[in-house]
Order: C-alpha cells, then sequence, then structure tokens
C-alpha cells in the first residue's frame, strides 16, 4: 500500500496533464483557430489533427480516474481518512454520499438534456446550490473529514468529466469528423452538444484542482485559523467552485481577444 500510494499519484498527475492540457487547447486555441479555416483546410486539417488530439485526450481522461479512484481506496478507505471521527463506521449515510459521487453524473447528464438546461444562468444557480447541498451532506450527516469531502466533490467532477469525454464529447466528435472529411456539414446539434460538455469540465477543472491538493490546505482552513470555524469550512469550498468558475469565465474572454498573425 505504501509503494501504491506514490506510484499511482505520479500516475494521476501525469495523465491528469494530458487530459487537461488538451482540454485546455481544445477550448481557449483550437475554438478560435477552427473558424480560421476554410473548407478545404478542414477537409484535411481536422481528419488529420483531431483523432490524434482526441486519443490521447480521453485516454488521459480514462487513466486520470482510473489511477484517482484507485487513490481515493487507497488513501481514504483504506488508510482510515474518510471521516473526522476514526471510529465512524462505513454505514448508510457514507453509501448514499459514495453512490452521490460516481453515480450523480446520470443525473448531471439528464438535467443538462432537459429544457431548464438551455438557461444557462438558471442551470448555474441549480448546479452550484445542488453541489453545496452535496458538501454539506459529505460533512454534517456523513461525517466526512475536511480533506474526504474535497476529494470526494472532485471525484464527483471528475467522473462526470470523464463521462463527457467518453460518453458525449468522442461520439460526437467521431460523427463531426467523418462529415468534415467527406465534405458535409456537421449536424449543429452534434457540435452545440460537444461544445457544451466541453466547456463544462473546463468550468470543473479548476475547482477540481484545488480538490486534488486538498492536503496542502487542510490544516489552514479546517482547524479554525483565519478566523473561520470549522463548522463552517464546508462554504470555503463552495466559495472556490465559485472562484474557479468565475476564473474559467475570464479565461475564455481572454481567449477571444487572441489573434494570429
Amino acid at each position: 500500500m505504501e509503494l501504491i500510494h506514490p506510484v499511482f499519484k505520479w500516475l494521476h498527475v501525469i495523465a491528469g496533464i494530458m487530459w487537461i492540457g488538451l482540454l485546455y487547447f481544445f477550448n481557449f486555441v483550437n475554438t478560435g483557430f477552427a473558424p480560421t479555416m476554410d473548407g478545404d483546410t478542414k477537409k484535411k486539417v481536422v481528419p488529420e489533427l483531431m483523432p490524434r488530439t482526441l486519443y490521447w485526450f480521453r485516454w488521459g481522461a480514462a487513466y486520470t480516474w482510473f489511477t484517482g479512484f484507485i487513490l481515493l481506496l487507497v488513501i481514504f478507505y483504506h488508510g482510515g481518512m474518510t471521516f473526522d471521527d476514526p471510529d465512524t463506521e462505513y454505514g448508510v449515510p457514507f453509501l448514499v454520499m459514495a453512490m452521490v459521487t460516481f453515480l450523480g453524473v446520470y443525473a448531471y447528464d439528464a438535467f443538462y438534456s432537459s429544457s431548464i438546461a438551455k438557461d444557462t444562468r438558471v442551470a448555474t444557480l441549480i448546479s452550484f446550490v445542488v453541489l453545496g447541498a452535496i458538501v454539506f451532506l459529505m460533512k454534517d450527516w456523513a461525517g466526512f473529514s475536511y480533506r474526504s469531502y474535497n476529494i470526494h466533490l472532485g471525484a464527483l467532477f471528475g467522473t462526470n468529466m470523464a463521462f463527457n469525454v467518453w460518453f458525449r464529447i468522442w461520439p460526437a466528435q467521431q460523427k463531426i469528423i467523418s462529415a468534415i472529411k467527406n465534405g458535409d456539414a456537421p449536424d449543429g446539434d452534434l457540435l452545440a452538444l460537444a461544445g457544451l460538455r466541453s466547456k463544462h469540465n473546463t468550468y470543473m477543472s479548476v475547482p477540481l484542482v484545488w480538490t486534488m491538493h486538498n492536503q496542502h490546505h487542510a490544516d489552514v482552513l479546517s482547524g479554525g485559523k483565519f478566523g473561520i470555524d470549522s463548522e463552517w469550512s464546508w462554504l470555503v469550498l463552495m466559495v472556490i467552485v465559485a472562484l474557479g468558475w468565475h476564473i474559467v469565465f475570464q479565461l475564455y474572454k481572454k481567449s477571444a481577444t487572441i489573434k494570429g498573425f
């Protein structure tokens, strides 16, 4: 177990760099570059470029999720770091919150496929409130420690993101690439779906990184320092989520202003 921890953390970071690096390439570079290509250029460039980048993109996502799951098992479940009280048993509250962490992706997918989600502001507000409720329940109902509810929120984000890559973005991109290769106009609905879920992944990625290095801010933000009572430390995580989303919003604005020569 002591060897699994550093080895899988190393692999987790390598795979994560591959995945998130390409995610940012797609969202902050390629979205500005792609519209500059004419039809003939797209017909040549897209079928050669996108399958290669999407190969590393989707396998980076898969290995990041898998190694992260192994680390969660080893460090938290096997290592006894899940709960504030180490004597707490893995009962119903834990099982419910674990199911939310790894199966909540289906609720996320259904919600963002519904008509309600067409209003971006409403959908964002609902998402933020639901996330706040989940984190609160992890802490106050299931008894998760500060580090534990951070990493479980990260696991929830990571599961949503990996699902998007494999079951929404990649299938849509396969059809889009084939259409462009054949000189046809891609289906607008597929373009919108792939673009939206890629944007969701970008917004989830920044707060996700905060949850991943929870060890480095646990003592400061969960122990009553800076005047923050440990009872309210879960709110700090929600502030980070909101701040992370704002950072991504600003990055999108900046990327739209960068031009080629």
